[in-house]
C-alpha cells in the first residue's frame, strides 16, 4: 500500500513499504547507485516523517522480499517470538524509537524484547534516529558470550588479534602475534585471513595458533579465516579449530554468492560444537557482514543496503556466535562513500545487532581510494565505545599488509580504554596480570627481552 505525508507545501507519495524505507534511508553512495535515494534532503525528511508513522505490526504483514523465495524472509518469519513482541506491538515505528530512549528502558527491557524484534524494525528505527540516539540507545543492550572467556560484559572491551601476513608465513604471524599479546590484545579472538586456501597450509596456520594459546594458557580463541566447507572439512581431518568463521549476508541471494545456505551453515555450527573445546560457553562462530554485500552480488531486491545489512543479523542470531562484526568500511566507497557516511554506517550496524541481541563488534576500517582518512575512524571509535562496543581490531600499526586497508591498531585500544576506562575480557585480564604484561590495574607493563612469551618466538616461527 502506498505510505503518504507533507512537508512544507509539498505532498509526497510512497508506493511501498520498501520504497518509503530506502528513501528514509541517511545518503550513501550505495544506495545512489543502486538508484534507491532520495532525491533531495526534503523528500528524505518526508519519508521519515511517514516512516515514524507506520505501525511495527506492518513489517510483519508487509515483508520486504518475498517468503516464498528467499530464506532469511523465512527464517525472520518463523521465528519470530510474538509472546516477546507483544509489550511493543502497539507502536509506531516513531513510538518505538521513544521507548528506547527513555531511561526506563534499560538492558532487561531491551533483552527481553530482542526475539520479538525483526531486522527490519531495527532497520526503520535506526533511520530515524540521530547518530547520538544510536549511541545511547545500544550502550543499553547487554549481549554476552562464552567460550574460554567471556565477551561482551558493561565496561569491557575485546579486540580481535589479527596477525595477517600476505604469504602466511608462520614466522611474520607469530611475530605479529607475540607483539599484539604483549599490547594487551587478543581477548576476542586470535583470527587470521590467510593468503592461501590449501588445506595443508591451513592446516599450520590452524596448528601454531593452538600451539600457542596452549604452551601460555592463554584463555582466548583462535580462528582463520577460510570458507567454511574448507573448516568443515578441516574439522573432519582433526584439525584444533575454536571459532568456525564465515561472511554472511541478508539474503539469500547474497548468502549463495558467499557460497553458503543456512544449512550449511547451521552444519558447520554442529560441526564446531562436536569438537566441545569451548571451557567456558558453546558460542562456536565467527561472523562478518558489511553494507554493501547484497547490492554488490545483485541480490538486493531493491532494498536499501542498510536494512540489507540488518537482516545479515537474523543469520547471525539463529548461529548464536560468539563474534560477529561489520566491515564497515571495507566494501569501499561505491557503497559507503567517506568518512561521514563510515561513520553513520558504523553506528547503524552496531545498534541494530545489539538490539536483535546479537554480539557485534567492527572493524572500523577504511580502503585507500575511499574518501575518509584516520581521524574519521578516531571519531568512529570513540563513538562506539561510547556505545559499548564488543570488540574492535587490533592490527599491527593499523595497515593490513595482506588485506590492504586501514583498519585500527592495539595503540588504539589502548587509547579507547584509558579514555573511557574499559577492560578486558575479565579471564584475559588476569592473564595479563599473571604473564607481568599488565599491573594489577590492567596497565601495560615494561617489558624486557627477557619475557617468557620472547623466549618463545624461535620456536614458534617453525610453527610447532
Amino acid at each position: 500500500m502506498p505510505y503518504r505525508t507533507r512537508f512544507e507545501s509539498l505532498g509526497y507519495m510512497f508506493p511501498d513499504l520498501k520504497t518509503l524505507m530506502a528513501k528514509a534511508t541517511p545518503a550513501r553512495s550505495g544506495d545512489q547507485l543502486a538508484g534507491l535515494a532520495a532525491s533531495t534532503y526534503e523528500e528524505r525528511m518526508a519519508a521519515r516523517i511517514a516512516l515514524a508513522d507506520v505501525p511495527l505490526r506492518d513489517f510483519l504483514q508487509n515483508v520486504l522480499i518475498p517468503y516464498e523465495t528467499d530464506e532469511v524472509t523465512r527464517l525472520i518469519i518463523d521465528t519470530h517470538d510474538a509472546a516477546a513482541f507483544a509489550p511493543i506491538s502497539h507502536f509506531t515505528v516513531g513510538d518505538f524509537r521513544n521507548w528506547l530512549l527513555l531511561d526506563t528502558t534499560d538492558s532487561a527491557a531491551l533483552t527481553a524484547a530482542a526475539p520479538g524484534i525483526t531486522p527490519e524494525m531495527a532497520a526503520a528505527v535506526s533511520k530515524l534516529m540521530r547518530n547520538q540516539d544510536l549511541v545511547l540507545a545500544a550502550r543499553k543492550c547487554s549481549v554476552v558470550t562464552r567460550f574460554r572467556n567471556t565477551i561482551g560484559l558493561p565496561g569491557r572491551l575485546s579486540v580481535r588479534l589479527q596477525p595477517n601476513h600476505p604469504t602466511d608465513d608462520v614466522a611474520g604471524i607469530a611475530a605479529s602475534m607475540l607483539d599484539g599479546l604483549l599490547y594487551g590484545a587478543g581477548d576476542a579472538v586470535v583470527g587470521i585471513n590467510p593468503a592461501s586456501d590449501s588445506l595443508t597450509a591451513l592446516t599450520r596456520l590452524w596448528q601454531m595458533l593452538d600451539d600457542v594459546r596452549a604452551r601460555f594458557e592463554i584463555p582466548t580463541q583462535t580462528c582463520v579465516l577460510t570458507h567454511v566447507t574448507t573448516q568443515i572439512q578441516a574439522i573432519e581431518r582433526g584439525a584444533p579449530i575454536d571459532l568456525v568463521f564465515q561472511s554472511v549476508a541478508g539474503t539469500e541471494g547474497a548468502n549463495r554468492g558467499f557460497g553458503v545456505t543456512l544449512d550449511l551453515l547451521r552444519e558447520a555450527r554442529a560441526a564446531a560444537l562436536s569438537l566441545n573445546r569451548g571451557t567456558l560457553g558453546d558460542n562456536v562462530m565467527y561472523l562478518e557482514t558489511g553494507q554493501g554485500s547484497a547490492l554488490s552480488s545483485g541480490s538486493h531486491h531493491g532494498v536499501d543496503q542498510q536494512t540489507c545489512e540488518a537482516r545479515a543479523y537474523a543469520v547471525a542470531r539463529e548461529l548464536k556466535p560468539l563474534l560477529t562484526n561489520s566491515v564497515v568500511g571495507f566494501i569501499g566507497p561505491e557503497y559507503l562513500y567517506d568518512g561521514k557516511q563510515i561513520i553513520r554506517a558504523g553506528l547503524e550496524d552496531h545498534f541494530c545487532a545489539k538490539l536483535l541481541g546479537v554480539p557485534m563488534g567492527c572493524d572500523i576500517c577504511y580502503t585507500n581510494h575511499a574518501e575518509a582518512d584516520q581521524d574519521d575512524m578516531d571519531t568512529l571509535l570513540t563513538m562506539l565505545g561510547a556505545a559499548g562496543i564488543t570488540f574492535i581490531m587490533g592490527v599491527p600499526g593499523a595497515d593490513d599488509i595482506m588485506l590492504n586497508y586501514q583498519s585500527t591498531s592495539f595503540h588504539d585500544a589502548i587509547y579507547l580504554r584509558n579514555v573511557l576506562g574499559l577492560k578486558r575480557a575479565p579471564e584475559f585480564e588476569a592473564w595479563l596480570e599473571k604473564m607481568a604484561i599488565t599491573d594489577t590495574a590492567g596497565r601495560l607493563r615494561d617489558v624486557g627481552a627477557g619475557h617468557a612469551l620472547l623466549r618463545q618466538l624461535p620456536d614458534m616461527s617453525q610453527g610447532r
